[in-house]
């Protein structure tokens, strides 16, 4: 009869990384870097502050090799994908995936699916200025007849985040309103003009499912989606 095996431990894949612990020893005494560029006593740091520190620096010391270990799986991941390509058209002239190279790669089994999106890096140039000049005189005639969403839409779409990037979602939402007013038309027409493709962005996502009549799962690698 066979030995049960011993259950294996869990351990870490990875070990934390070793990052400094934000403390100065100088003349016989212990100091915390403060945020300001300066140095606290320890003794001056209260015990909410001490364990908040101990915390982050925990947190971040395996967020650094998790980090480093998703840019090679993303690397082996593009690796893997174009020596496929290269295979097929090596030995049967096939070619995968669409004509902006969008794919869809399946396992035999059809339970595990991975996927490639490529799509347009879109910025815009200075007719988007004129497009919201436009849009301005409109609002501003309709006053009281422009409802709160269509207002709400055109804000957000001018307003800048942190980086200084146009809120790309709400210009593509102005385009899908159906007004009929000509200066609306005119923005709209500027808008499309201001657009450039500036680049193409390639998203891979992996998906599985318990059967092939079970729906797909997103195979989540983002710390919000886990």
């Amino acid at each position: 009869m066979t030995e049960p095996t011993p259950e294996t431990p869990r351990t870490s894949q990875f070990s934390p990384a070793p990052i400094p612990d934000g403390r100065v020893v100088a003349n016989g005494n212990t100091y915390m870097a403060n945020a300001k560029g300066g140095l606290d006593p320890i003794e001056t740091v209260n015990a909410q502050d001490l364990l908040m520190d101990e915390t982050v620096r925990k947190i971040v010391s395996f967020a650094l090799p998790l980090q480093e270990q998703i840019a090679r799986f993303k690397a082996h991941t593009n690796s893997d994908i174009v020596a496929l390509e290269e295979l097929l058209a090596q030995e049967y002239g096939a070619k995968i995936g669409g004509k902006k190279g969008n794919m869809t790669l399946l396992s035999h089994d059809g339970l595990f699916k991975v996927t490639v999106s490529v799509a347009d890096r879109i910025d815009f140039g200075p007719e988007l200025q004129i497009a919201k000049q436009l849009l301005d005189e409109c609002l501003n005639e309709w006053a009281a007849d422009a409802g709160p969403e269509l207002r709400s839409i055109v804000t957000r779409a001018f307003n800048t985040d942190k980086t200084g990037q146009i809120n790309r979602s709400e210009i593509f939402m102005l385009l899908r309103q159906d007004i009929a007013d000509e200066r609306w038309q005119q923005a709209m027409k500027a808008i499309r003009m201001a657009m450039r493709v500036v680049g193409t962005a390639s998203y891979t996502r992996c998906y599985r499912r318990m059967s092939v009549d079970a729906p797909w799962q997103y195979i989540a690698i983002d710390l919000a989606k886990a």
